[in-house]
């Protein structure tokens, strides 16, 4: 048991003593409800509201224990008996009472950061029990998409800085390599590099797929790619037709000046 739950403990001792009742010669005695748990998936930059149940009138104790990852853990508490509000180690001013705790001890996090990660528990003492709520707090961040050439000319796919990691998928399918790269902040960048090369692709689409949501983004090849992904055959075709017009048009013009020329003679 934890030090925090034995205060409680003692507490709801006290105050049983003057709000027990005795029904048929026996005393009521206190019960410890099953605990609730629950995951909570916030997006960054937002406003998140943890809620403490349950709405008791014989409330007279709360305290939230709040446990960022990799970060000493917060205790806010209050007691309604005196209205008497305490905290302990905390120094996140992005934390705090959502309104008057007693009224509601509803926590509040505004604006939420990659930091608040983790474990968010609040306890009410109340005459007739203990009751509890754990959270368990997950940041989410939406990758930041783009879509562009690579200097070895590749076409790149990139979904950087996003919590949890995305997924990269090619519409058509490529001969494509995909690297993640942690950020150590708990974000991850993930990159997707494609080639097409021996197939006639003109336009190819990403698609990002995240829990914040999903995006697309189409890239045109230029005529420089399309022409490299010619087979040789095609490549010796398409010369070959380029350099006829070229005669053609160089023969007419050459026509057209020697008979101007010619017909300024006879004029003469």
């Amino acid at each position: 048991i934890s030090t925090l739950r034995v205060v409680i403990s003692i507490n709801i001792i006290i105050s049983a003593s003057t709000h027990s009742s005795s029904v048929k010669g026996k005393e009521r005695s206190l019960t410890l409800p099953a605990e609730a748990k629950s995951s909570l998936f916030v997006l960054v930059d937002t406003k998140a509201v943890l809620l403490c149940p349950p709405d008791n009138s014989t409330a007279f104790l709360v305290i939230w224990t709040i446990s960022p990852r990799d970060q000493p853990p917060c205790t806010r508490a209050h007691r309604r008996d005196n209205n008497e509000t305490s905290e302990r180690n905390c120094t996140d001013e992005r934390i705090s009472w959502e309104s008057r705790p007693d009224q509601n001890p509803a926590l509040q996090i505004d604006p939420v950061a990659i930091t608040h990660d983790g474990c968010y528990r609040c306890e009410v003492a109340a005459a007739d029990g203990l009751f509890g709520h754990t959270y368990y707090l997950r940041v989410l961040v939406p990758p930041k998409v783009t879509l562009f050439r690579g200097s070895d000319g590749t076409i790149v796919c990139r979904a950087a800085a996003g919590k949890p990691s995305a997924q990269i998928f090619w519409t058509p399918e490529g001969d494509c390599h995909t690297e993640e790269e942690p950020l150590g902040n708990g974000t991850v960048t993930v990159e997707s590099k494609c080639r097409w090369e021996g197939r006639q692709v003109s336009n190819v689409s990403c698609s990002v797929s995240h829990v914040t949501g999903n995006k697309n983004l189409n890239f045109t090849l230029n005529q420089g790619v399309i022409t490299l992904e010619f087979p040789a055959s095609d490549l010796l075709i398409i010369l070959y037709v380029k350099f006829s017009l070229f005669l053609v048009i160089l023969v007419t013009v050459g026509f057209i000046y020697f008979k101007k020329a010619n017909d300024c003679r006879i004029s003469l």
